[in-house]
C-alpha cells in the first residue's frame, strides 16, 4: 500500500491533511505545513507517479524544490511536513509502516553558513523610530510599536499579543511581565523609559486602559478593532523600513526579533550579548544596549 488512497477527492485530501495539521499546536507551524502539503499534493498529481507515495517520490519532490531555487530552510520545512504526512497516514492505516519509515529517513538540505539578514545600526534604529507621523494616531501607534520592537526586542507575534496587563512596574522600573513567547516560554523583559514614553503617548491618545495594546485603525484614524495580527505588524513595518533605505526586508530579519539591533547570538561573543540582552541572562545588571535611543520630542 504505497498510494495516497484517500487523496482521490478534494474532501478526502482535506481530511488526510487535517490529520497532520491537528497534530501541531503552533499556528505558525500549522500555516507553513498547510502550504507545504498543498504544494506537495499539487506536484504529486501533476503527472503519474509509478512509485506512488514512497521514499523515491519524496526524494524527487526534494530535487524539484531545489530546482526552484528555494533555500535550505524553506525546503526542509516542506520535507518535514511530508514526513509528518507519512507518519499520520501510517498511524491511521492508510500507508504501509515500512514505506512511512523510509519516507521518515529522507534527509533535509544542509545549511552552510549563517544568514545575517538586515541588521539595524543605531542611526537606522533612531531613523526608524522617528519616521512615523506622530501628529496622527496611526503615527503614535506605529512609533510605540517600533519602540517595543527596538527597546524590548520582542517578536512580531509577541507585539501583536501584548496587552496592558503585561506592562507593570517592578522594583522601580517598567517591565513586560510574564510574556508568553515562542514554544510557550514565559519571560519578563525590561522596558526602557523611552519605550514607555512612546507607549503612553499612544494609549493616552486613544484612551486604551486594558486589553490589547496595539489596535487597528480605520481611514478616519479611529480605533476599529481589538487587536492586530502579526502579519499586519509585518505589513505595517515594510513601508517604514523602505523609507529609511533598507530595501527587501524579510519577515525573519532581526528588526523585530529578540536578536535586537545588529546582534545575533551566533555572531557575537557571550559577554557582548550579555550586555546587549540582559533579560536573556537573569541576574545581569547591565541595561539594554539600545536604552539610550531617545524619542524625538520635537515632533510630538
Amino acid at each position: 500500500m504505497n498510494a495516497l488512497v484517500v487523496a482521490d477527492r478534494a474532501s478526502d485530501w482535506r481530511r488526510l491533511k487535517a490529520l497532520v495539521l491537528d497534530s501541531v499546536s503552533s499556528p505558525i507551524t500549522r500555516r507553513v505545513y498547510n502550504l507545504g502539503l498543498d504544494e506537495f499534493i499539487a506536484w504529486f498529481t501533476e503527472e503519474p507517479r509509478p512509485a506512488g507515495f514512497s521514499k523515491a517520490t519524496v526524494a524527487a519532490w526534494r530535487v524539484a524544490l531545489e530546482a526552484r531555487g528555494l533555500g535550505p530552510i524553506s525546503i526542509n520545512v516542506r520535507i518535514t511536513a511530508v514526513r509528518k504526512l507519512a507518519v499520520e497516514a501510517s498511524d491511521n492505516g492508510l500507508l504501509a509502516p515500512e514505506l512511512a519509515s523510509g519516507i521518515a529517513r529522507i534527509k533535509g538540505v544542509r545549511s552552510h553558513g549563517i544568514r545575517t539578514g538586515n541588521w539595524l545600526s543605531l542611526q537606522q534604529a533612531q531613523a526608524l523610530l522617528n519616521t512615523p507621523d506622530v501628529r496622527t494616531k496611526k503615527g503614535l501607534r506605529d512609533r510605540a510599536m517600533f519602540a517595543v520592537l527596538l527597546g524590548c526586542g520582542l517578536r512580531r507575534s509577541e507585539v501583536a499579543a501584548l496587552t496592558m496587563k503585561h506592562i507593570q512596574q517592578r522594583d522601580g522600573r517598567w517591565c513586560i511581565v510574564d510574556l508568553v513567547g515562542k514554544h510557550g516560554r514565559v519571560r519578563t523583559v525590561p522596558m526602557p523609559a523611552w519605550t514607555k514614553s512612546a507607549i503612553d503617548s499612544w494609549t493616552t491618545a486613544v484612551g486604551i486602559t486594558d486589553g490589547f495594546l496595539f489596535r487597528p485603525l480605520n481611514r478616519g484614524d479611529q480605533v476599529c478593532g481589538d487587536r492586530l495580527s502579526e502579519k499586519v505588524v509585518w505589513q505595517m513595518l515594510k513601508p517604514y523600513v523602505a523609507a529609511i533605505g533598507i530595501p527587501q526586508v524579510a519577515p525573519h530579519d532581526p528588526i523585530g526579533e529578540v536578536r535586537r539591533i545588529g546582534l545575533h547570538r551566533r555572531c557575537a561573543g557571550r559577554r557582548f550579548i550579555r550586555k546587549a540582552l540582559p533579560h536573556q541572562f537573569p541576574g545581569s545588571p547591565v541595561q539594554p544596549a539600545v536604552q539610550e535611543i531617545p524619542v524625538d520630542r520635537s515632533r510630538c
